[in-house]
């Protein structure tokens, strides 16, 4: 009889210890409902128990979270439609708020959209493009020229803007404020991504292009410059070295002619009679080609040496 009761009070037991024990490790924290309400919260690891078949234990992430929302089209408030891309850093807080606002991280996850997206769109649309893209640090380059933004006309002193970090402040600050209502804690928001939206991106993509067409018109006109002044330089280094080299051509000719002149006048004193023998020869050899007929008549005194010949 104490065997089978034995064996009833073992198998209880056994029940009990598995459907009533718990482990809750270092990244969960746990909450316990009895029949769908809370009646605590567990936030150390190690094991706990729960009134069996009763009681259910329901456990969250005790580690941050990510949050990444979709991509959203904004204008600013200097009309530049972008596009934002949004991401933020969460975690848990109090999990008995959480669980009883918004259940499960699908319905936070919904919560932090509304939430986040809705402060983003406010800043976004309050902030000039050019604050949204560079630190609070930035300086224009030496030579860059002085920067002017407008507003419908209107000159934005630049001492007036702001940086990126500050409004990424102002954005984690007004979202924080209303995460605590769900037992959430807002760590980080930041922009993953800013980029034109199609059209604008077109305009800007051949305002590049022009840009760089315009860039390279220039150099390639400086080019053309540069090449002209060098062939300019050859040209008249050309001139020159042909008008040097014409020059002592001729004199080199006149020098030649003139020694020649010399030698023919020598030899024409020392025997007139015989050189104007020798060139009335060379103009004969000049004059009567082949097949060609020298008419003169005798009394000629270029037929003179032909007759004293005979």
């Amino acid at each position: 009889m104490k065997a089978p009761i034995i064996l009833v009070i073992i198998i209880a037991v056994l029940f009990v210890g598995v459907d009533g024990l718990y482990v809750v490790n270092e990244a969960e924290q746990a909450i316990v409902t009895q029949f769908g309400k809370p009646v605590g919260d567990v936030s150390e690891p190690g094991l706990h128990f729960k009134m069996p078949f009763v009681q259910k234990v329901t456990r969250f992430e005790k580690r941050i979270l990510k949050w990444d929302g979709d991509p959203n089209q904004i204008p600013t408030k200097d009309k530049r439609f972008i596009w934002i891309d949004t991401t933020a850093r969460w975690r848990i807080k109090d999990p008995l708020l959480f669980y009883t606002t918004v259940a499960t991280e699908r319905g936070a996850m919904s919560r932090l959209d509304d939430i986040i997206d809705s402060v983003v769109r406010d800043a976004v649309s309050g902030r000039l493009l050019v604050e949204l893209v560079r630190g609070s640090d930035y300086e224009v380059r030496e030579g860059g020229g002085e920067e002017r933004f407008e507003i419908e006309g209107v000159v934005v002193a630049k001492e007036t803007l702001v940086g990126r970090e500050e409004i990424m402040a102002g954005i984690l600050e007004k979202a924080r404020a209303n995460t605590p209502d769900y037992g959430i804690e807002l760590l980080d928001v930041q922009i993953k991504r800013i980029n034109y939206v199609e059209q604008v991106r077109t305009r800007v993509y051949e305002r590049m292009i022009n840009e760089r067409k315009k860039v390279a018109a220039q150099y390639r006109s400086e080019g053309e410059g540069e090449k002209a002044d060098i062939l300019g330089q050859m040209e008249r280094e050309l001139k020159e070295i042909s008008s040097e080299a014409y020059r002592k051509v001729l004199e080199v000719r006149g020098g030649a002619d003139a020694e020649a002149a010399a030698i023919y006048a020598e030899a024409y004193n020392q025997d007139k009679e015989f050189y104007t023998f020798l060139r009335t020869l060379e103009s004969y050899k000049k004059s009567i080609q082949k097949n060609g007929r020298l008419v003169i008549s005798t009394d000629s005194d270029y037929y003179r040496y032909l007759k004293e010949a005979k």
